[in-house]
């Protein structure tokens, strides 16, 4: 039994090295030679200060900033309670909410109204749904269309203007064939602080 128990304690213990030490340093010090930036967490800074991730989302909550997609994540857009709602498609608190959980129908609302749109006006689906991580930073072109007119307006800019760096702020398809285009809620708005305020 102890001629066993010495080589499988020793294969063990080589293997914990290889595998839970040397594999990770080595995989890690590539990353961070090759793809600083992702390894980094596409971390964005201003004066010296991160502002925010490329990758994460962010609440907006002022007139003059497009808002993000909503989030179900902790308090909103909380790294560490990253997760959806878990409420199915038929869901009557998904829909209609209650007194701590704004529904489709409330966020719906809300959002019309906010941006001066029809109470018939259709919403883009990104702007009333929260995503799986709850963490999510980009919105859809056409989420971002339907912002522009309020925050021109509260930013004192024509619509062309903003509808512009909109258009300079989209990601296009990875590869060409992968996902939608998209908008970065968070380097639009640093973009938008850089023309006005």
């Amino acid at each position: 039994m102890f001629s066993q128990l010495l080589p499988a304690l020793r294969s063990t213990l080589v293997l914990a090295f290889y595998t839970g030490i040397l594999f990770p340093l080595v995989i890690t010090g590539i990353a961070h030679f090759l793809f600083i930036k992702q390894a980094t967490g596409s971390l964005i800074r201003q004066d010296n200060k991160v502002i925010g991730s490329e990758l994460l989302g962010q609440g907006f909550t002022k007139p003059y900033y497009f808002y993000s997609r909503p989030s179900a994540a902790g308090a909103g857009y909380a790294g560490e309670a990253s997760g959806g709602t878990n409420l199915g498609p038929t869901s009557n608190k998904l829909i209609n909410g209650d007194k701590t959980f704004p529904g489709i129908k409330q966020l719906a609302e809300t959002y019309r109204s906010d941006n001066g749109l029809s109470p018939d006006a259709e919403i883009p689906v990104d702007a009333v749904t929260r995503s799986a991580s709850g963490l999510d930073p980009d919105i859809t072109i056409t989420n971002a269309m339907a912002q522009r007119k309020r925050v021109a307006k509260a930013r004192g800019l024509t619509e062309a203007v903003v509808e512009d760096m909109i258009k300079q702020n989209t990601a296009e398809r990875q590869f060409e064939i992968l996902g939608e285009p998209r908008v970065n809620v968070l380097r639009l708005n640093l973009a938008l602080d850089s023309v006005s305020k």
